[in-house]
């Protein structure tokens, strides 16, 4: 399945920031479990590289493999290098979409503003993650109003409790990030199975946000 059909279908990254890579397939195992297809790798993390391979490697068959945190054209190009299916940032630079969609991956910048939302998509943007969106589905839905040709991803303050809100907003996707994955956790066995239930939580919430 090509990648933008795959976070169009099932919706749901997440984020893992902060782990080794001794961890970030356990976790990614554990998500898959759980139902969640796309995961992000945010390079804010312990050689954040090696664990998108990893990833990819062991997982990349079943799952989209994304890096997160992207700041510039450089780290689009390692991240890809190291088989990353599609690259989000935090921010809108030029650069790192025309890198990202160059070779052939799919853009994920993030913005907030109504202009800064426009930009990201004219720049080329396949999707715009609102960030943050803390602000509420309320905001979601307004920026719909007059920009109701842009597919917006929402990250930041999206749990299983607002999710139906966001969805109904007219969310396409949705970044889930220490609601879901727990960097600071110690990651046991018993950390793996909540983890997987409480992926189960997400993919519920959201098939039931669908009905």
């Amino acid at each position: 399945m090509e990648t933008l059909q795959a976070i169009y279908q099932h919706q749901l990254i997440a984020i893992i920031r902060g782990v080794p890579p001794k961890d970030a397939v356990k976790i990614g195992s554990a998500l898959k479990e759980g139902g969640i297809r796309l995961v992000e790798m945010t390079l804010n993390s312990p050689d954040a590289f090696e664990s998108i391979r990893l990833l990819s490697r062991e997982l990349g068959r079943e799952m989209k493999i994304g890096a997160g945190t992207v700041l510039d054209p450089e780290a689009a190009f390692l991240s890809i290098q190291a088989g990353a299916d599609f690259i989000l940032s935090p921010t809108v630079k030029a650069a790192t979409i025309e890198t990202t969609k160059r070779y052939g991956k799919v853009s994920i910048p993030g913005a907030y503003t109504p202009t800064e939302i426009l930009s990201a998509y004219e720049l080329g943007a396949d999707i715009v993650k609102v960030f943050p969106a803390s602000a509420g589905p309320g905001y979601v839905k307004d920026i719909r109003g007059p920009l109701s040709h842009i597919p917006l991803l929402p990250t930041g303050g999206v749990n299983d409790q607002n999710i139906a809100a966001f969805k109904q907003a007219g969310a396409v996707g949705f970044g889930i990030g220490s609601s879901l994955v727990d960097s600071k956790a110690e990651v046991t066995p018993a950390y793996l199975r909540k983890l997987t239930a409480k992926a189960k939580n997400y993919v519920a919430a959201l098939e039931q946000a669908m009905k």
